[in-house]
This record gives structure tokens, sequence and C-alpha cells, in this order.
């Protein structure tokens, strides 16, 4: 007898997989479509900052990664374009670390091996009927495109730069990031507490990320060795240098009836999740962290549901899109009203927008209410 199955996953990326795990241990039958991918180098240089909510999570699906790839993130340090700054420090807050700064490669490895072995969870090659189809396929979604929901992009004027960088100096489990007139770049610590190693996101002028992509290795590295002010010595390059267009964007619609089920008496239905429902500027680092609280509000809302409710009765599915879409808006806006902030030449702005950031760095109650909702706490 052919399986049947409760969920059909599209997409198995770090969002898609994790969904499968949690669902799976709510004993909810679960297909994965396993779309082939080609092999890139960019998997070598991607890194995340996740937050304790998201490390919480992970740990309890036992697919967080050894401490040589995921480092922990004891200190963040934000320049302005003047004099402005603000710190972070996670004594301060009583934590062990603001957030932890993890390889793609090792948790991708993790998650894959506890699908593995997941009974409840069978890869598939092509999606199958289910009750709830999920998208989690990305930005680029083909599946949500199919199922006719318009996504509301925003472009930035700005494409991200990426790679890895050698550092004559350890990093100390330092973040650091610089707002300069050519663009964001942040340093993410690797490695653990003793590397020397920084992941790179350098967010830049659309006009000039081909120019800078293929530079010579020794002009790249001096340019961003001069926004860093050598803050971690000569810097050389590790990896290769990836780009991408950046944008801010959310789907006008997270939940709907599948459009083949419509009339029939027990209708199917999809959800979206992750990068497939909203795109947010990387300046915070909040993208993934945002994709798995998608996973973990959608499968804590059908572990809730009562036993006679299908997994896509869109009752709980619009529940879902409106607690996500709400803790969506809050990020989203800080995000875009940043990059626009400091995407501006003008003097005026300049000055506020350091004035700001010295504002903010004594503000006290307000600094630390931002680093906890960072960090994933709710308060």
């Amino acid at each position: 007898m052919a399986q049947s199955f409760d969920v059909c996953i599209r997409g198995a990326g770090i969002v898609g997989r994790t969904l499968a795990l949690l669902l799976a241990r709510e004993r909810l039958r679960v297909a994965l479509v396993a779309s082939p991918r080609p092999v890139t180098e960019l998997s070598d240089v991607r890194a995340y900052a996740l937050n304790a909510n998201s490390r919480r999570m992970l740990e309890s699906l036992r697919t967080w990664p050894d401490a040589v790839h995921a480092t922990a993130v004891r200190h963040m340090e934000v320049h302005g374009d003047i004099d402005g700054s603000v710190h972070f420090d996670a004594a301060a807050q009583g934590v062990d670390a603001l957030a932890w700064i993890v390889d793609v490669p090792a948790l991708e490895q993790r998650l894959a091996e506890a699908v593995r072995y997941q009974p409840q969870v069978e890869m598939v090659s092509e999606p199958v009927p289910a009750a709830l189809t999920a998208v989690c396929e990305g930005r680029a979604s083909a599946t949500r495109a199919e199922f006719g929901v318009d996504f509301e992009v925003t472009p930035y004027a700005q494409h991200a730069i990426a790679t890895r960088l050698r550092c004559e100096l350890p990093h100390g489990q330092v973040a650091r990031q610089w707002f300069s007139p050519q663009g964001i770049l942040a340093f993410l610590p690797l490695e653990g507490e003793d590397g020397h190693s920084v992941a790179v996101v350098w967010s830049v002028d659309q006009a000039q990320v081909t120019d800078w992509v293929q530079s010579e290795e020794t002009a790249f590295t001096q340019a961003l060795q001069e926004i860093s002010q050598g803050s971690l010595g000569q810097l050389t390059l590790q990896a290769p240098r990836m780009s991408w267009p950046l944008q801010q964007a959310v789907a006008s619609r997270w939940c709907g009836a599948m459009p083949a089920s419509s009339n029939s008496r027990n209708p199917l239905s999809w959800v979206l999740a992750g990068d497939a429902a909203h795109n947010v500027h990387p300046l915070a680092g909040q993208g993934l962290n945002l994709g798995l609280a998608d996973a973990q509000a959608l499968a804590r809302i059908l572990q809730t549901r009562d036993e006679w409710r299908s997994p896509g009765d869109l009752k709980l599915l619009r529940r879902y899109e409106r607690e996500r879409k709400a803790g969506l808006a809050p990020v989203g806006l800080a995000m875009d009203g940043l990059q626009q902030l400091f995407s501006r030449p003008e003097a005026p702005l300049q000055a506020l927008r350091n004035w700001g950031m010295r504002s903010f760095e004594r503000s006290g109650l307000l600094k630390d209410w931002t680093a906890r909702q960072a960090m994933g706490f709710d308060r």
C-alpha cells in the first residue's frame, strides 16, 4: 500500500529539515522533497548568527553543531561612519553568549543525519499528496509562484558579498560591524574561542559589486582592512567571494487551499515558511532566526490542535500566519529603517545617525531590551 503523509515539505534546506524533525516528533508522517541542487562553493562561505531560541530548538532535535562549528559571540561592536558606536556584552546581559556563529555545512550535515534516522520522515524526489504542503523553498520559491501568491519585494540598491578571512589577530569571540560610506561590513567570529578566522558579509552598492567580487585579492583585503580600521591586523582571503542582491520582501498570503482541491470534501492546504514567506536585510543577522521561528510556531500550533482537526485546517494555518506576521513586522521595519538611514550620504543624516548611536549606547533599559529581543528572549 502506498505511503500516506500528513505533511509534504517542499524544500530540504535548514528550515525545511528543521520543520520535518519538529513535526515528526509530534508523530506526524512527513514527506520531505529534496530537489537536486548544483554543487557550488557557496556552502563553504556561509555562516549564520543564531540566537538562544534557535539554539534551544536545534539542541532539542540533537542537531546543534560541535563547538568548533558554533562559535559563541561574547561581545559585539557596532561602529558608525563618524564617531557613533554601540557595544553589547554577554556578561552584562547575564548570559554565556549574545549569539553563536554557525557554519552552514556543519549544521546542514547534522540536520541531514537526524532526518536520515527519523522513521516518520521520508525523503522523496517529487511532491506527494498530503493534508498540508509546507513551502520552504527559499526566496525564489517556484511553488509560491505556482500557487499565485504575490511576493511584495522592495529591492535595495545593494548586493551582499560573502567570504572568509584569516586574521593576524584572534577575533576574541567579538562580532564586529561597521557602517561606512563603502557599505555595511560585518566580521563574524569562527573556529571557536581561539579562532583567527571570520565570516565576512559586506553590503555594497550594486554598481560596485562586480568590481569587488572580481578584484585582486590584495585590493579586496586592503579595502576590508581600511573599513575595519585594522582591528584584526593583516587579513588573508580564505575562500571564494560570493554575492547576491539584497531585498526586503513578504508574501501577501502565507496559507491557503491547494488550487486543485478547493472544491473537494477534504481540501488540502499549503503554508509558507522561511525565506519563501519573508526576506529581511542581513545587517542584524536575523534571517535564519526568523525562519526557524516560523518552523517552531507552525509545529507548536499543529501539535496543540484538536484531534479531529487536520494538519491542513485553515483555521490553524491562519493563526500561524497572524502570529508570525506580527513577529516579523518590527524586525522588518527596524532592518529597513537602519538600511535606509545608513545608505544616505547627506551630512545632516550622517550626524543624526551617529548621534542616535551614541544616545542608544547610553540608553540603559532600551539597549538591554533590544539585546534580549535579538538574543531570542521574550523579556
